[in-house]
């Protein structure tokens, strides 16, 4: 305890003037931690307070770290060896790296996730994020926050970024109960709302002159801004805005916010992880295309519970050599909560350096800074949440070459709010939960 051996000394104005606030920042520290769980997520989610800790932690440290070495040299013998004052201070210089390290990580992390808030979740407003929300209201009385997640696929060779990975997240904001709803990248005509500036534009859903793949779901975040810039109003991203209310207009529910992360990153983010594991039902070609007669560069074999590193999980969510868009929706889905349930606090801590590094770099969202502790509770609460899964596949319900929008947004509203009669078991858009559509079940 720093002062206790000024104390022991016979300084003991000394010892009390570094004693005492020594014990009040102690205090202040445990109280702060110990308050609640929001408390500490408004402190991780606020880079001013971020670093104003890392400050103080480093502050605290040098001063702790000088008063050591004071006490050692009041109680050191006056007569000695010089032998054992280099070995003195040794110890010293071991005891304040050993005590001294865990605060120094500490204070780095801070740092860190200090950049990592401010470089993704700031200067990031959209033209479609709701405005009736705040820190104390954070869902703005809704009981349901959606946020659509996006795969880019933008690379060397092409033009912008083609979002090939579209899964429209709604979640109970009071349990945390989830329905994910996957859409193919290849879907026509979506529908944007009666009110948006992009309904007088497409009134029949986006579709036009030329190319079909141009009017995909998938082109509408390319497209749309080059198209139509400043359609929308002010926007960091009018892509975010034109796809956010593509899906909503085509699935009948408000789009809140998005989540963009390049599938590059991807691969970044699972391995800053550690991996993550899942049950692979089917070969998976790493590489390769159908179409052009390209044979894959590796396969992905089939096997439980298999632990996949970046590079496999890329090619486990994206491969589609042999197979379809809705196989890998199915796969897709399965990586997601995969990566939920590997993101465990401990894996957190011992790897949040990458991981930071990773999401700076791969992540974009409209998510306000100010509504992160809110998320943070809301993530907490889906780990242990149900989840559940809707994929719209090929049947004689859904053709994604045309459409019937009304049956895709009846299907969104009953696995949302279910009445009092369930699905036909053979209807493909039926909710499955998705611990259980993702388990080990090979063809």
């Amino acid at each position: 305890m720093p002062g206790g051996g000024f104390l022991w000394t016979g300084r003991r104005l000394l010892g009390v003037l570094v004693l005492l606030p020594t014990l009040a920042l102690a205090g202040f520290s445990a109280w702060y931690a110990a308050r609640d769980l929001d408390a500490a997520l408004d402190l991780v989610l606020d880079p001013t307070r971020l670093k104003v800790a890392a400050g103080v932690i480093v502050s605290a440290l040098a001063v702790w770290a000088l008063i050591v070495y004071l006490t050692y040299r009041q109680v050191r013998p006056l007569q000695r060896r010089a032998w054992t004052t280099l070995v003195g201070h040794a110890f010293v210089l071991a005891l304040v790296g050993v005590v001294g390290a865990p605060f120094a990580v500490a204070a780095r992390y801070a740092t860190v996730q200090a950049d990592l808030v401010e470089t993704v979740f700031s200067d990031n407003e959209t033209s479609t994020t709701p405005r009736d929300v705040t820190p104390a209201d954070p869902w703005g009385g809704r009981e349901r926050v959606n946020v659509l997640l996006l795969g880019g696929d933008g690379g060397e060779g092409r033009d912008g970024v083609r979002t090939d990975t579209v899964i429209l997240v709604s979640i109970d904001t009071t349990s945390g109960k989830t329905v994910m709803f996957s859409l193919p990248r290849n879907m026509m005509n979506a529908q944007f709302p009666e009110d948006s500036p992009l309904h007088d534009l497409y009134p029949v859903g986006f579709t036009g002159y030329g190319d079909p793949g141009s009017y995909m779901l998938n082109a509408i975040y390319r497209n749309v801004p080059a198209l139509h810039p400043g359609v929308l109003g002010e926007s960091t991203n009018e892509g975010a805005d034109a796809i956010k209310q593509a899906v909503g207009g085509s699935l009948g529910i408000g789009v809140d916010y998005y989540v963009l992360v390049n599938l590059k990153g991807f691969q970044e983010i699972v391995d800053a992880i550690g991996g993550i594991t899942v049950n692979v039902n089917t070969r998976v070609a790493i590489n390769g295309n159908t179409d052009a007669g390209i044979p894959p560069t590796g396969w992905i074999e089939p096997g439980p519970d298999q632990t996949l590193d970046g590079f496999h999980a890329l090619w486990f969510a994206r491969g589609r050599y042999g197979s379809d868009d809705y196989q890998r929706m199915d796969r897709q889905r399965c990586a997601v909560a995969a990566i939920i349930e590997a993101a465990d606090p401990m894996t957190l801590v011992r790897r949040y350096t990458a991981l930071a590094a990773a999401g700076k770099e791969v992540v974009y969202s409209d998510i306000p800074q100010s509504l992160l502790p809110a998320f943070a509770g809301l993530a907490l609460q889906m780990k242990d949440a149900k989840v559940r899964s809707v994929v719209f596949k090929t049947s004689e319900k859904f053709f994604s070459g045309d459409p019937d929008f009304d049956y895709l947004r009846d299907t969104v509203a009953k696995a949302i709010d279910p009445p009092g009669t369930r699905r036909k078991k053979d209807d493909p858009a039926r909710p499955k939960n998705t611990a259980n559509s993702c388990a080990y079940d090979p063809a």
